[in-house]
């Protein structure tokens, strides 16, 4: 995602300069019209803008710890990493006591999407903030301004867990039509123009009857979302049985097939444990 981000700034005219932890990917960089610096502190002493792109809370803090202090006061941190609310709340405290002004803005979309221009920005700052740098973050697609400091990343964790739970609600369903005798294919279209319909009924259940558990993301990182999300209604004191149920289901995908990717394999074991798979026809 981070080269992708790199690629359409640097065809729309930004000036880039990239760095990152493999140097094997300064090759990469450079074909898309973006220049590498191997020191991060170099490029954050650098930057205007600070853009950082990581898979996930752990990353971004060991990147941060490293670029945090190289940052010019003025500069503007915009992250697009779908990070914990409670470790980015901690990052943008230190920017702000730096000088530094923050965006949170994880995104929605996949590379192509950000190569296009098409991806959805969940932002979280001030709304001064979003409003200076508006031109920018549209060319990377829709800004969808949500909130102050932190609501970004939120948004982006309760869009991830709501397709995850989604994901094991349809598996579970499939299961039991399949068992019924009913024709998935044919079911699948019905409910998706039902009152039951979503967006993963309409899109992603198709990659699931054709055997695909959408190997483009780290079960273990589904399940890093899944606990954030849990922690924060822990945190705040809010009801949280049924995501607690699918943080449950992914974490037992993730016993059983190991830090694999796949943001399907909750459904792949409940496959496995109905001795039933899922498929258009058989």
């Amino acid at each position: 995602m981070g080269l992708a981000i790199c690629a359409r700034l640097a065809g729309c005219g930004f000036e880039v300069v990239a760095t990152d932890l493999r140097p094997e990917r300064e090759q990469d960089v450079r074909a898309v019209g973006a220049d590498w610096v191997p020191d991060a502190r170099l490029v954050a002493a650098a930057a205007d803008v600070a853009i950082t792109v990581l898979p996930g809370s752990s990353e971004l803090e060991g990147a941060m710890a490293v670029a945090c202090s190289a940052l010019r006061p003025g500069t503007v941190w915009i992250d697009m990493t779908s990070a914990a609310p409670a470790v980015g709340r901690e990052l943008v405290s230190l920017a702000h006591r730096r000088g530094v002004e923050c965006l949170d803005a994880p995104v929605g979309g996949d590379t192509a999407a950000a190569k296009a221009g098409e991806l959805q920005l969940f932002v979280g700052g001030k709304g001064e903030t979003v409003g200076g740098h508006r031109p920018l973050l549209e060319t990377l697609g829709t800004v969808e301004h949500v909130g102050d400091n932190g609501a970004g990343y939120t948004t982006k964790l309760l869009v991830n867990l709501l397709w995850f739970g989604q994901a094991v609600a349809v598996g579970e369903a499939l299961l039991l039509a399949r068992r019924a005798g009913i024709d998935l294919e044919q079911l699948r279209r019905v409910l998706a123009e039902s009152a039951a319909g979503s967006e993963f009924l309409r899109r992603d259940v198709s990659a699931l009857l054709e055997g695909d558990y959408l190997e483009s993301f780290g079960l273990d990182r589904c399940c890093e979302e899944l606990d954030a999300a849990v922690d924060l209604a822990h945190e705040l004191a809010v009801p949280f049985e049924l995501s607690t149920a699918v943080q449950t289901a992914y974490r037992r995908a993730l016993a059983r097939y190991g830090r694999v990717d796949g943001e399907l394999l909750a459904v792949a074991l409940l496959e496995e444990q109905a001795g039933t798979r899922l498929r258009a026809s058989t």
